[in-house]
């Protein structure tokens, strides 16, 4: 942004401001994928861990990054703008404790045993600990696929928040998209600028990135929170319109009141007294919001966490992100529902700001802010949704990369064969392919739902979960254990998705409580995930009962305490 001229600023339009602003901070992290590969050592190792160089901020602040996507900032507002208040209960109630957990329960044993034994990805942990060299040919295809939908959520969210907010810049240009940067131009300008730092930086890029990007998106969106709250009156007066239009958003789950009340209200709309259109009130059945307590297991089999995980100094660095970790969420995670919930009924100068005909349910987020605040403001808030975006694509991208280099080409080549040059080169190529297809499959589904895409990623991600708690903590858990637990996880996703997506599978004919219901695909009136979990954990014990213990050598290994361990 330095070369542009304060003639050029003054003249610029909101639109055009808001693609200056971006435009530098894409720079901003262009310049810091340059440093970071100053520092770079030139080995397979310091790529894919930074050399377990990583202290207890930096891994606090991008764990937490990671963690955070648009599923996060844009879903959660999606989410909460289109079924209320209870988003906040389903997830984060949830989220904050678990993921905690998981660091802790998780995240010091495998970052034991990967500075012991040299580990880098999850896949080379599942060999050893399972006793088998074609583990991974399972369990490859279905982490890449699982990653995949990660992915889009990213992409489309950022799509989505640069062509809302830099509506108007170029009417002239872009008139299909009402002269805001096009999502096709946005999402491949996001995909570029990780794919550059992921490329050349390696995970101290990444880890630069996530943990400057996690900054930027806390301080700016607790400003953006106070402006929006501001223009609106304050809390108290935002929270009073959605109480006037659209009462049922502020309650986990609706009742046959609020029903009654919405009927009213939507009639009054209609006869043109009020401005605004209510939302129809959305319940939440007690046994689904409990079973989404399973959503947040996801983070023990991400394969980006692991990564990250490996890059600690010590063991003590944990400690830091097992306690901060869950005030973040809440930091992050209430300014995003509460304006999601305030755009429902959201009144200025007597109009409605989220227009009555609004189907993008996505952009509701960097709608209000593109409305409410100033263009700066409102460019810098872009900026911000992109830093929690990109802090998570970078981690996928680059773990993606790992996995195929390490676990594929070093593994069935032969990694005596391989220099760390080759290595390095066939994982970068690798991570080229993955952000082509993931650009190219968002471009096809920019309307997807954020949040939907997101729950059905973590809900896969988590049916895998009781692998990795079997292989921690149950010395019993055997080979075909952990074959039978991996394949019933991926048939069961599979299955459930396919019937949410299209109905075709007929699930709802042979299970009871099965199907849409309130807006939700759910399975024996519970979330898909709940059922999966309980399959995988099955076929892990059952299997395993019934199969050979794992020799004598690998229970010592992994299983007696070393002097100075914590695993």
């Amino acid at each position: 942004m330095s070369g542009l001229s304060p003639t050029l600023l003054l003249a610029a339009n909101p639109g055009q401001l808001s693609v200056y602003v971006i435009a530098g901070y894409l720079l901003m992290l262009l310049a810091l994928a340059w440093l970071s590969n100053r520092f770079f050592r030139g080995t397979a190792t310091d790529y894919f861990t930074a050399s377990h160089g990583v202290g207890p901020v930096f891994l606090l602040l991008t764990l937490f990054g990671t963690t955070m996507t648009a599923f996060a900032l844009i879903g959660s507002s999606r989410e909460a703008f289109v079924g209320g208040i209870g988003v906040y209960g389903k997830m984060v109630s949830w989220s904050g404790l678990i993921h905690s957990l998981c660091f802790f329960l998780i995240g010091i044993k495998v970052w034991s045993y990967g500075r012991r034994y040299g580990y880098v990805t999850q896949i080379q942990y599942f060999r050893a600990r399972f006793e088998s060299n074609n583990l991974g040919l399972l369990l490859f295809p279905v982490l890449v696929g699982l990653v995949v939908p990660y992915l889009l959520i990213g992409v489309i969210g950022g799509g989505l928040a640069i062509q809302t907010v830099t509506s108007g810049a170029f009417p002239e240009t872009f008139s299909e998209s009402k002269g805001g940067i096009p999502f096709w131009i946005g999402a491949l300008a996001i995909c570029l600028v990780v794919l550059v730092y992921v490329f050349f930086g390696g995970v101290r890029g990444t880890t630069w990135a996530n943990s400057l990007q996690t900054l930027i998106f806390i301080v700016l969106g607790g400003v953006t929170f106070w402006v929006i709250s501001d223009k609106l009156g304050g809390v108290q007066s935002a929270t009073q319109m959605v109480i006037d239009h659209n009462p049922a958003h502020l309650k986990v789950g609706a009742t046959e009141a609020d029903e009654a009340v919405y009927e009213s209200q939507l009639a009054a709309f209609e006869a043109g007294s009020s401005p605004i259109k209510p939302r129809a009130p959305k319940r939440i059945p007690p046994l689904v919001f409990l079973t989404y307590a399973f959503v947040p297991l996801s983070v023990a089999m991400f394969p980006h966490l692991f990564q990250h995980w490996l890059t600690a100094q010590r063991a003590s660095n944990f400690k830091l992100a097992v306690i901060v970790h869950p005030l973040l969420m809440l930091m992050v995670w209430v300014p995003c529902v509460l304006i999601g919930v305030w755009a429902t009924s959201a009144i200025v100068d007597g109009q409605a700001v989220v227009p009555p005909d609004f189907a993008r349910a996505n952009a509701v987020l960097p709608l209000m802010v593109r409305k409410l605040s100033t263009p700066i403001m409102g460019a810098l808030l872009t900026a911000g949704v992109l830093a929690a975006i990109m802090s998570s694509l970078d981690s996928q991208f680059l773990c993606i990369s790992s996995i195929f280099s390490n676990d594929v080409v070093a593994h069935y080549l032969g990694r005596d064969r391989l220099t760390d040059a080759q290595r390095l080169l066939w994982g970068r190529v690798f991570v080229v392919l993955v952000v082509a297809a993931s650009y190219g499959i968002s471009l096809r589904i920019p309307g997807a739902s954020v949040f939907s895409l997101a729950v059905w990623c973590f809900s896969g991600f988590a049916a895998l979960s009781p692998l990795i708690f079997g292989a921690l903590y149950w010395k019993r858990a055997t080979k075909l254990g952990a074959y039978a637990c991996v394949l019933v996880a991926a048939v069961l996703w599979v299955l459930f998705f396919y019937d949410a997506q299209t109905g075709n599978v007929g699930l709802a004919e042979r299970l009871p409580h099965t199907g849409r219901e309130g807006g939700e695909y759910l399975v024996l009136g519970m979330m898909p995930v709940a059922t999966m979990i309980i399959g995988s954990t099955l076929a892990l014990v059952v299997v395993s009962l019934m199969t050979p213990r794992p020799s004598a050598a690998t229970i010592d290994k992994f299983f007696t305490p070393r002097v100075g361990s914590t695993a």
